[in-house]
C-alpha cells in the first residue's frame, strides 16, 4: 500500500477529512459513497460502486446483445467502462470514462446521434459513429451509462429499444 504522508486527526464526531488532491485523483465526488474495510489494524476506504456487482452481468448482457444486432455496446459505472462487446474491447474496457460521459451521467439525459459524429469515450480517444447513450438510474442516482455505437449505419428504432431495456434492466438488478 503506497503512502501520501497525509496525516489527518479524527474529530470528536469520529470523522476525518480525506484531503481534497486525493478526492480529485481518485475522482471521489461529493456525497458519493465510500466502502469501508478492515483488516489487522489498518483501515481502508474505496470507492463505492453498485454497479462493481453487476460487472458480470453487464459483460454477458452486452456479449448477448452485440451477438443479435452486431453493434458496439458499453457499459459504464460513474468513472470506468466496465462492459463492452463488439471490436472496441480491447480498446476501451476498464478505461476511465471522458469528461464527456460523466457529463451525461450528471445530467441524466438520453443522447441520440442519428448521423456519424465524434464521440469521446475515454480522454483523448474519438470515435466517429452513430450512437445512443442512456443513463442507469437506481434509487434516484445516475450510476453510469448503456452506450450503443455504429460506425457503418444509423442508429435504428430498434437498437434505441435495446439501449433503453438495458438500462432499465441494470437499474431493477441494482434495486434488488
Amino acid at each position: 500500500m503506497k503512502t501520501t504522508g497525509v496525516v489527518r486527526r479524527i474529530d470528536d464526531l469520529g470523522r476525518i477529512v480525506i484531503p481534497k488532491e486525493i478526492r480529485r485523483t481518485l475522482r471521489i465526488r461529493d456525497g458519493e459513497s465510500l466502502e469501508i474495510y478492515v483488516d489487522k489494524e489498518m483501515v481502508a476506504l474505496k470507492k463505492y460502486s453498485p454497479m462493481d456487482d453487476l460487472e458480470d452481468i453487464a459483460k454477458n448482457l452486452v456479449d448477448a446483445i452485440y451477438q443479435s444486432i452486431q453493434q458496439n455496446v458499453l457499459v459504464t459505472d460513474r468513472d470506468t467502462i466496465l462492459a463492452v462487446a463488439g471490436n472496441l474491447k480491447k480498446k476501451y474496457l476498464g478505461k476511465v470514462i471522458s469528461s464527456y460521459l460523466e457529463k451525461i451521467i450528471e445530467e441524466r439525459e438520453v443522447v441520440v446521434e442519428r448521423e456519424n459524429k465524434k464521440i469521446e469515450l475515454v480522454s483523448g480517444e474519438t470515435e466517429e459513429a452513430s450512437y445512443m447513450i442512456s443513463p442507469i438510474l437506481a434509487n434516484g442516482d445516475s450510476i453510469g451509462l448503456v452506450i450503443i455505437l455504429s460506425k457503418e449505419k444509423s442508429i435504428t428504432e430498434l437498437e434505441e429499444k435495446v439501449v433503453r431495456i438495458t438500462s432499465q434492466f441494470l437499474e431493477k438488478h441494482i434495486e434488488e
